[in-house]
């Protein structure tokens, strides 16, 4: 049965709330004393209806506990709560510990992997993971080795695991996991080793592949109707895909899905990103290189795509599309809309209707974009839907071996996958992002199994002509698309976001602070120094008649991977050790929970 929280979140949200969903997990979601999913939602909305801390007595917050991971490197995602248990998850070689917020957080199980360290070398941008998902009883672990285990929640027993790719091959996971009815959907990482990205179907009770939709490759791969699958209302036609690949570059094409995933079960439809094309270097693979860099929306049943939309043709920058889908009811422009909202690597905010794929809004969520003058919002062009690429900012243009100067974003993105959040009190979007611009000098590359297919050199910093930090957190309008206002940081904000009913926003900075704001103004209400860098997600929940606040501090991922690695080169990192070299004059390598409360 379907809980009043369940409901009430939905009306809160402008949402129905359907039969179609995993009941497990629409109870547990509609229990807002709990945070049963990594993005807080099935809308990933990142929003709780806890509104015990407010915008009035947020300053009265004191470290209630904390709990070391006893693991270094970069920890994203959050933990998960559910009833009165707490699991927590670390990076390599994820370790997941089920803490009882009952008795003083004693550790009831644990799970230790134990996985080849081979797969570190071939891991981009750190070591990351970015969290457990819960269905039916079970907790679900994707480790770094692409091993996907089912756990039983209250004993940490393995009820199955599957392999779901091949490391030897640059195949490697860094997501989470997405539970939907009796499916758990899955993705892959390792686009800078020419993979052929996909999305994958398993049975949640047995771990039996039920279905794998590819990103590039032909139709049947791509599990797509060239006469009924739509690209801007048109149907994509045969060979959609293969079509804009030179030869068979498609299957080391990229397109990986590492991101976050987002689920309509009105619709019944998941819609995710897809990242970059393979190799970094655009002239080794002229075409559009479809459909990487492209938004999917899938039935869950079948898995056959419904609509697509590329964000960046041909990509010169590797501004990777993978970034949370948003999924939220509004009025648009006087009309009640099913709207889907999008903050891309490549700088370009996009409002869509999630149940057609019609582009609604396509604006710059950060004044310093300039590789593009915009999107072409005109359906009468034959260039409809495309960016117009500045000449100036194409690497492509200037060829291989010779530097393109300025470009803005970063590869990094204007943000990467730190998700936003979004209030339906002030019906803002609240988005941590990145303020960094490149040089960037592409070079010929050979593919070889396991190896990096990158092809370029990167140098990143802080956009010029502005306030001279490397981020900002901003308050966006979806429907106008136009930022509402902007809070400059030192360095890049790459701490997922959380919104609550207080009209309260919480996250994260690089050096550590977990700050709150308030909603409507953005003036900042609190903040508190924790033992190292945040690149984890704000999560809340009650427990005892209690809300509480909760953070994973432990500095790495791309920005921190300087640090998390030990790395000196400025052009490591993929560029971003140069870039980011001042970080360690604020903070150190730790993994630590930290979880806050109000004075008594």
């Amino acid at each position: 049965m379907k809980t009043l929280g369940t409901l009430s979140i939905a009306l809160a949200l402008g949402m129905s709330v359907s039969a179609s969903a995993n009941e497990s997990v629409t109870e547990a979601i509609g229990n807002a004393k709990q945070w049963a999913i990594q993005t807080g939602d099935y809308a990933n909305t990142r929003y709780s209806e806890l509104a015990q801390i407010t915008k009035d007595n947020v300053k009265d917050l004191k470290v209630a506990w904390t709990f070391s991971t006893g693991v270094l490197r970069g920890h994203e995602g959050s933990p998960l709560v559910v009833g009165d248990i707490m699991y927590v998850h670390t990076p390599f070689p994820n370790v997941v510990y089920a803490l009882d917020l009952a008795n003083e957080g004693k550790i009831l199980w644990r799970y230790e992997p134990k996985q080849n360290p081979d797969v570190i070398a071939v891991m981009c941008c750190d070591t990351v993971y970015r969290g457990l998902a819960y269905a039916d009883g079970k907790v679900f672990l994707h480790q770094a080795d692409t091993t996907l285990v089912a756990l039983d929640a209250k004993t940490g027993e393995t009820k199955w695991s599957v392999v779901n790719g091949d490391p030897t091959k640059g195949e490697t996971n860094t997501a989470t996991v997405l539970p939907v009815k009796d499916k758990l959907i899955v993705g892959i990482s390792g686009g800078e080793f020419g993979v052929q990205g996909h999305v994958t179907a398993y049975n949640i009770e047995t771990g039996e592949q039920l279905w794998r939709a590819y990103s590039v490759g032909p139709d049947d791969q791509l599990m797509v109707d060239p006469e009924k699958t739509t690209h801007l209302g048109k149907p994509i036609g045969k060979d959609s895909s293969i079509s804009t690949w030179e030869g068979d570059q498609w299957k080391i094409g990229g397109g990986t899905t590492w991101g976050w995933y987002a689920y309509d079960p009105d619709l019944n439809l998941i819609y995710y990103g897809t990242g970059n094309p393979s190799t970094w270097n655009p002239k080794q693979r002229p075409g559009d290189n479809k459909w990487s860099m492209t938004i999917f929306a899938r039935d869950a049943d079948t898995g056959m795509a419904k609509w697509v939309y590329q964000m960046t043709p041909h990509d010169e920058w590797d501004f990777d599309g993978v970034n949370e889908m948003i999924l939220t009811d509004q009025d648009f422009n006087g009309q009640p809309r099913k709207l889907l909202t999008h903050f891309d690597r490549n700088g370009i905010s996009y409002t869509m209707d999630r149940e057609t794929g019609e582009l609604l809004v396509a604006e710059k969520y950060d004044p310093a974009v300039n590789w593009t003058t915009g999107v072409d919002m005109d359906p009468a062009s034959p260039t409809y839907g495309r960016p117009a690429v500045v000449k100036e900012y194409s690497t492509e243009q200037t060829g291989e071996d010779t530097n393109t100067m300025g470009v803005c974003p970063a590869a990094l993105g204007t943000k990467d996958q730190q998700p936003a959040a979004y209030s339906p009190k002030t019906n803002l979007f609240y988005v941590p992002t990145n303020h960094v611009c490149m040089d960037y000098e592409p070079f010929k590359v050979s593919y070889a199994a396991g190896q990096p297919y990158v092809g370029a050199t990167l140098s990143m910093y802080p956009a010029p002509n502005s306030h001279g930090g490397m981020g900002n957190f901003i308050a966006w309008d979806n429907v106008k698309g136009e930022i509402k206002w902007s809070l400059p940081e030192q360095f890049s904000v790459w701490s997922g976001a959380l919104a609550t009913a207080g009209d309260v926003v919480f996250y994260g900075t690089l050096e550590g602070y977990l700050k709150a704001i308030d909603a409507a103004t953005g003036e900042e209400l609190y903040k508190f120094k924790t033992p190292s860098g945040i690149i984890g997600n704000v999560m809340t929940y009650e427990q005892g008649g209690k809300q509480y606040i909760a953070v994973l501090s432990g500095v790495g991922g791309w920005a921190g991977i300087g640090l998390a690695a030990g790395l000196t080169n400025p052009n490591e990192g993929l560029g971003a050790v140069g870039g980011y070299a001042a970080l360690s004059d604020y903070t150190a390598l730790g993994g630590q929970l930290t979880v806050f409360e109000l004075s008594d």
